[in-house]
């Protein structure tokens, strides 16, 4: 487990490409339960409190926090919930995008027998609107490299909106189509080309500026975090 840091009141964690942040599975690893096994040996308390902040899905790597107790944990949610909390994303898509940067908005409908979302009208019955803001920082021959700041947090939401756009994430066989997953295969893509590389936060207690970045492990996009840094 990659602690990028730690104080009494929360933690903050690399989450890998394939572990679950947290699962009901018996047997199956996830992220709550490694930080709590941490937690535990280093106050000798049995079941520590750890209050999952943001969620990224199994097959996303990136900046996952938790409060180590209940008063962070209300204040960091307030943050989530107000969007004051900042999170930047790097994925690589299929094909070129018509504009160099965009804000996107869609409504999305979540289906939980398929653990998968689409984008509906906004008059849908359990439609939520989703939004990101997005600009190019990088073409490579059929893909592009793009920044996204996360304006809401919905189920598979940047995965979606580029999909509906039939400009799938590399490497994602959930959302992908036919040359998406071809341009996968040479790019030997196994996870999507999706990191949540900065959180911006305010401590819970102290109020001062929290800012973390992490260089992407996945491949596709390991070389692009200096690019992204400099714009």
């Amino acid at each position: 487990m990659k602690i990028l840091y730690e104080d009494k009141d929360q933690i903050v964690i690399h989450k890998p490409a394939g572990v679950a942040t947290q699962t009901a599975r018996l047997g199956d690893k996830d992220l709550v339960s490694e930080v709590k096994n941490h937690i535990a040996k280093a106050i000798g308390a049995a079941n520590p409190y750890v209050g999952v902040i943001n969620r990224l899905d199994q097959p996303v790597e990136g900046i996952v926090l938790f409060a180590k107790n209940q008063k962070a944990a209300a204040a960091l949610s307030k943050q989530m919930q107000d969007g004051s909390m900042q999170k930047y994303y790097l994925a690589a898509v299929y094909g070129h995008m018509e504009k160099e940067n965009d804000i996107l908005t869609d409504y999305l409908e979540k289906d939980a027998r398929t653990n998968s979302s689409r984008v509906v009208s906004a008059t849908s019955k359990d439609a939520k609107k989703a939004m990101l803001e997005y600009n190019v920082i990088a073409t490579v021959g059929k893909m592009q490299v793009i920044k996204i700041r996360l304006l809401t947090g919905r189920h598979h939401q940047i995965r979606v909106q580029f999909s509906h756009r039939e400009h799938p994430l590399i490497g994602d066989t959930k959302y992908g189509n036919d040359e998406s997953m071809a341009l996968s295969r040479e790019a030997n893509a196994k996870t999507p080309a999706l990191c949540a590389y900065n959180l911006i936060w305010k401590h819970p207690v102290t109020k001062k500026e929290m800012d973390v970045k992490i260089a992407p492990e996945n491949p596709v996009l390991r070389g692009f975090y200096e690019t992204v840094e400099q714009d």
